[in-house]
């Protein structure tokens, strides 16, 4: 099976899984050299965008037979422009690149703007195999399986049976095999619960593809017992409505809501509302270096769920800084 690979959850998977296609989402790897990847991105860039496309330049993915990439955040575009002109100049060294656009905005002429992208979409996948109808009715109900089955690896988190670190793992694993695969591998979870403790922390903010800042956090007595950004619950908690193109339009129009695409008020009811159904005691708006957005929305977070709450800016990739952390720890005792 060959793989497409992909930046950002804004991409309909089910799609590439309708094209009989191995959807892969590309991942950064905190520490490693990004010097290939700055040099067409800049340094001022968030580093996971630089650090995918280093990966992508080294070959580190494996053969990839396309890139799909979303419009999810400004780096996000950067990186889809570098990769268009790179496989301009040389169409021999990297795979075709498309973007999706997918607008979050309640209103019905945004859900034709994103039913007419998904469509667009749909037809250029269709270069390696034409998507049916039946064959989109499937991906969709298989990939709605797979969320209903994460949700319910979220619920056994809640329930202090699972680590955020090894929830944040197993959603990371889903999304780099074949969605039967994944739903196999998050039954495995599910069959092998772990007690566990800790003050209970909501992470607000960047997203994260790497579980090290999880890892950091439990080592030192907290649980991550929830999050808000897109590898974690974000990525899952929306189902389609009916097995159409247009139910899954709507799906991922109303997905969310993300730091860089909401707004304050929005992420603040949001965060508040995630925070109270996982039991969070402490709250952690964690703002990766380069990724302005997520300290905008913490005053108001900050009011709206009540918490002893830290904001962690400028952090680096993959990392919580000691005085980060050294900031949390009293917030952490507080609680």
């Amino acid at each position: 099976m060959s793989t497409v690979g992909y930046v950002g959850a804004d991409v309909p998977v089910e799609l590439i899984t309708a094209a009989d296609l191995r959807p892969l989402r590309l991942t950064g790897r905190p520490g490693q050299d990004s010097a290939a990847g700055d040099r067409y991105l800049g340094r001022g860039v968030d580093p996971v965008a630089r650090s995918i496309l280093t990966r992508i330049l080294d070959r580190d993915y494996g053969p990839l037979e396309a890139i799909v990439v979303s419009r999810d955040c400004e780096a996000s575009l950067r990186l889809f422009y570098a990769l268009r002109e790179l496989h301009r100049v040389e169409p021999a060294g990297l795979p075709p690149v498309r973007l999706v656009d997918v607008l979050h905005l309640p209103h019905h002429t945004t859900t034709r703007y994103v039913h007419a992208k998904l469509a667009q979409l749909r037809e250029w996948l269709g270069r390696w195999r034409p998507i049916g109808d039946d064959d989109l009715a499937a991906a969709i109900t298989a990939h709605d399986t797979l969320r209903r089955s994460l949700g319910r690896l979220a619920a056994l988190r809640r329930a202090n049976r699972l680590s955020g670190t090894r929830f944040l793992e197993t959603v990371a694993a889903t999304t780099a095999v074949p969605v039967a695969e994944a739903i196999a591998l998050v039954d495995r979870a599910l069959a092998d619960p772990r007690e566990t403790d800790g003050v209970r922390l909501f992470l607000a903010g960047s997203s994260h593809d790497h579980p090290a800042v999880y890892e950091s956090l439990e080592r030192n007595g907290f649980l991550v017992a929830g999050e808000d950004h897109d590898w974690g619950e974000q990525l899952f908690a929306r189902t389609c409505a009916a097995p159409t193109e247009l139910a899954l339009a709507e799906r991922y129009q109303y997905n969310g809501p993300s730091a860089p695409r909401a707004s304050i008020r929005d992420r603040a009811a949001h965060t508040a509302a995630a925070a109270r159904a996982c039991g969070a005691e402490v709250l952690l708006s964690y703002a990766r270096v380069h990724d302005d957005a997520p300290p905008w929305d913490f005053p108001e977070q900050r009011a709206a769920t009540g918490l002893p709450a830290v904001l962690a800016e400028r952090q680096p990739y993959g990392e919580l800084t000691a005085e980060a952390l050294a900031a949390l720890v009293p917030a952490g005792a507080a609680a």
